[in-house]
C-alpha cells in the first residue's frame, strides 16, 4: 500500500514514523473487475482509498438508466458519506471497474489517526472541503454547462480514465448519450 502510506504522509501530514502505525486500523482488499463494494439499500460502512485499479460510484433511477457520480482511479478515496455518517441506506453502488487493490477504511479510521496525530484533522478538513468543493463544482457544470464544457473538465479531472472505461460510462458521468459524446468528440477534433 506504497500509495496509501504517500497519502497519509504527504496529504493528512501523518508523521512518517507513524504511518505504519495506521496500518492497524485499515484493511487491504483486491477486488475483481464487477464487484461490487457497496449496492444501494446497504449502509455503507467504510470508505475506500484505491491502490492500484479504477472504481466508480452510481446510481440506478426509476427507469433503470445509470447515472455515474464519480469515478475513483489510484489514489482516490471514494464511499457514500451520507450513509455512513448518518446510518442510512445508501442509493449508491461502488463497482471495480478493473481489478483493483483497495485500502478498507472504516467509520472510524480518520477518528483513530487524529487521536495520534493532531495535526492531521486540520488537513483532512481541507481535504473534505475540497471534495465539497468538487461536488459543487459538478453539480453547476450539470445545470449549466455544456456538453463539450462538461467533456473538457472530465478529460482535467481524470486525466486517464477515458481509455480504460468503455464510451457509455463516459457519457452517463457527463449526462449526456454515448451518441452525444460521440459528436462532441468529433466537434472537438475539427476545431
Amino acid at each position: 500500500m506504497e500509495n496509501f502510506q504517500n497519502y497519509l504522509v504527504n496529504v493528512l501530514a501523518v508523521p512518517t514514523g507513524n504511518s505504519p502505525i495506521c496500518q492497524q486500523f485499515y484493511k487491504e482488499k483486491k477486488i475483481e473487475k464487477g464487484s461490487f463494494l457497496l449496492e444501494a439499500g446497504e449502509t455503507c460502512n467504510d470508505t475506500f482509498f484505491v491502490e492500484k485499479g479504477l472504481l466508480r460510484m452510481f446510481s440506478i433511477d426509476k427507469n433503470g438508466k445509470e447515472h455515474i457520480i464519480q469515478f475513483a482511479p489510484e489514489n482516490w478515496i471514494i464511499g457514500d458519506r451520507t450513509s455512513q455518517i448518518f446510518k442510512e441506506e445508501s442509493s449508491y453502488y461502488i463497482e471495480a471497474v478493473e481489478n483493483s487493490e483497495i485500502a478498507v477504511l472504516p467509520s472510524d479510521f480518520f477518528s483513530n489517526i487524529f487521536k495520534s496525530n493532531s495535526e492531521v484533522s486540520d488537513n483532512n478538513f481541507r481535504v473534505m472541503n475540497n471534495h465539497i468543493r468538487a461536488l459543487q463544482k459538478r453539480i453547476n457544470q450539470l445545470l449549466g454547462a455544456t456538453a463539450e464544457e462538461r467533456y473538457l473538465d472530465f478529460l482535467k479531472t481524470y486525466p486517464n480514465v477515458f481509455q480504460r472505461v468503455p464510451q457509455w460510462m463516459v457519457a452517463s458521468y457527463l449526462g449526456i448519450t454515448p451518441e452525444s459524446l460521440s459528436r462532441v468528440r468529433k466537434n472537438l477534433g475539427n476545431k
